[in-house]
């Protein structure tokens, strides 16, 4: 019996095995996935040859990865059928750091990628992660070729490897890894089987565990969409999701160009943040060739789509040597930018075909369409067709889509106006919305505390600009009403001014309104930039202790001419002075409790005893 040779591996060997050990991979496990994927290169490399018609050792034997974990003896080993290597072989590419032998056979078969072959491996090194776990691996391989013979190679890893020949093997490669005594773990089946599960579940070849099928669930992405039943679309978004209900929707589809993309995703039927759960994490997981490289991958969306859920698949992945990052992040934002617009164009288009469902997801994910609107520049425009408000115009609890607004409007409108409310009676009731109720305008209620902030990012949809109802410069004009008393102008304005003297600083200017119709009055803000319900916010955050801001500005009071309040006060202040200015002071109160920005109610409601007071004793 010949004794075995003795190799030294490539200059500087041990300074690169000590890069691949501790700092190639941040993870232990990873050792698994790299195995079963050298495995499925070397069966696909088999079936190439195949069907180029070469004549093949073993041709009956069946194409799969056994994989066999010992406790007793503290091992692990990997078995492919695949292609299988000779003497020369092995010493070019496992006692070589680097050599590629998948890099090596692409370039062989360039041009012919319509062959179907698909190599995972491209830099080589995958193998050598064995050794961080490992204090000893064996290579046991014969190659496809039926005159060539086995042959065994082993190596501890600290710079020399020795090569035999070795008889009574089959066709392909078994790893045979002798685990060291920290990393036992590897050895129990429980453990591997958790591994497989998670990174090679969707290897094409069947994957045995000790005698047992591991990978069972179909890459149902790399499938043909009508040879796929509903049934085993919701099997797998149970599994790749780890919900038990029925998923929302469901976006199947396939990309050439720009890159090669193949998708499967999936939204759910509820929204966990809204049920008082923490944010959640994107489960979206990045394959490559059925190979997970990323779990719930960072990046390849945007933020506001974190409650999606599935699987994105894509050749043109540049990956590093460990697979664990990618080199370009530019082709990270790319699939992002890719994928999002997909998407977005995804629920459009199942808004016009279902506007029941579509409402029943944008009552879940309503919030992360306004996130979105307010991050992603890049995607806002496509973001506002999938916004859904209620109008004056809806029913209550029906929505409507700025594109349908826009599609109502009147022929000399050119704002789309809203109304920031608490709900929809409040909005009704609002002294901003009479003159839009009087003038047969459509106006839009928002109800949620981040709409404001929503509108101001957005600030037009299809060239018309946003505008919110207290900021708008609209007025009665013809429609205002003819019938009832009213103050004549002079009067009116004496009456304004004498407002503004009484008042003094509580307001800034105080003028006759050309909006209200049934309120006496109505407090306006005089910054141009600001609004109610931001005012309400910035007292909320004072109040919090986190804004040092300058106080704000004062508000403007506008009055109702046509009240029958104003009429009486006008003839207040002269016979009665004094009641005349708690009238005033509670006129103003009104108006602010009815924009929701009273600081304190307290003085108020001393002065509302008072003057109930006066009215009993009257009466």
């Amino acid at each position: 019996m010949s004794q075995p040779e003795t190799h030294s591996f490539q200059a500087e060997v041990k300074q690169i095995l000590d890069i691949v050990i501790h700092s190639l991979y941040t993870d232990r496990e990873i050792f698994v996935r790299e195995l079963i994927s050298n495995g499925s290169d070397a069966m696909e490399k088999l079936r190439f040859k195949q069907t180029a018609g070469e004549p093949l050792f073993s041709e009956t034997l069946e194409l799969k990865i056994l994989i066999q974990t010992d406790e007793t003896a503290n091992t692990i080993s990997f078995t492919d059928s695949g292609i299988g290597m000779n003497k020369t072989e092995l010493i070019e590419n496992i006692g070589t750091i680097a050599h590629s032998g998948s890099k090596q056979f692409l370039k062989q078969i360039s041009g012919e990628k319509d062959k179907g072959v698909e190599l995972i491996g491209q830099f080589g090194v995958g193998f050598y992660s064995a050794f961080m776990v490992a204090k000893e691996v064996a290579v046991f391989s014969r190659s496809f070729q039926p005159d060539e013979t086995g042959w065994k190679w082993l190596s501890d890893g600290t710079g020399t490897y020795t090569i035999e020949p070795e008889t009574g093997l089959q066709r392909g490669t078994r790893i045979v890894i002798y685990l060291k005594d920290e990393f036992k773990e590897f050895a129990k089946s429980d453990r591997i089987e958790s591994i497989i599960k998670q990174y090679s579940n969707f290897v094409s070849f069947q994957i045995e565990l000790n005698d047992k099928r591991v990978n069972t669930v179909q890459a149902l992405w790399t499938r043909n969409k009508s040879d796929i039943k509903d049934e085993e679309y919701e099997e797998f978004y149970k599994f790749v999701g780890h919900d038990h209900e029925k998923p929302l929707y469901r976006l199947h589809f396939s990309a050439d160009a720009p890159l090669a993309i193949k998708s499967l995703l999936f939204v759910p039927v509820r929204n966990i943040e809204k049920m008082g759960m923490s944010r959640v994490e994107s489960e979206v997981n990045l394959y490559c060739k059925k190979v997970l490289i990323q779990p719930k991958s960072k990046g390849l969306f945007p933020e506001w789509l974190r409650f999606l859920k599935g699987v994105v698949d894509s050749e043109d992945l540049p990956l590093n040597i460990s697979r664990e990052s990618m080199q370009d992040s530019a082709l990270i934002q790319k699939l992002n930018k890719v994928l999002t617009t997909r998407l977005i164009k995804f629920l459009n288009d199942q808004s016009q075909k279902d506007a029941d469902l579509y409402q029943k997801f944008f009552d879940e994910f309503g919030i992360n369409i306004k996130e979105g609107v307010v991050s992603d520049y890049t995607h806002r425009e496509g973001l506002s067709k999938l916004l859904r408000f209620e109008s004056s115009i809806t029913e209550k609890g029906k929505v409507t889509a700025l594109a349908d607004y826009v599609s109502r409007m009147q022929g000399d409108q050119k704002e789309i106006f809203f109304i920031i409310a608490a709900n929809r009676a409040a909005a009704e009731q609002s002294p901003y919305y009479e003159v839009f109720k009087a003038k047969g305008l459509e106006v839009l209620f928002l109800y949620e505390q981040w709409d404001e902030l929503v509108m101001e990012h957005l600030r037009e949809f299809d060239g018309k600009p946003v505008l919110g109802a207290e900021k708008a410069d609209v007025n009665l004009e013809s429609a205002e009403p003819k019938e009832g008393d009213a103050l004549d102008e002079e009067p009116a304005r004496l009456l304004a001014n004498w407002l503004k003297e009484t008042l003094g600083e509580r307001v800034g200017e105080v003028r006759v309104s050309k909006r209200l119709v049934g309120s006496p009055a109505a407090v306006v803000e005089a910054d141009k930039f600001m609004t109610s319900s931001m005012r309400r916010l910035m007292k909320a955050m004072k109040k919090d202790g986190s804004s040092e801001e300058e106080p704000m500005s004062k508000q403007d009071l506008e009055i109702n001419r046509r009240h029958p309040l104003m009429l009486q006060l006008e003839a207040a202040r002269q016979s009665q002075p004094e009641l005349a200015k708690l009238v005033s002071e509670q006129i103003l109160d009104n108006a602010m409790v009815a924009a929701g920005i009273l600081d304190s109610p307290q003085s108020m409601l001393q002065r509302m005893n008072g003057l109930l007071e006066t009215v009993l004793k009257k009466g």
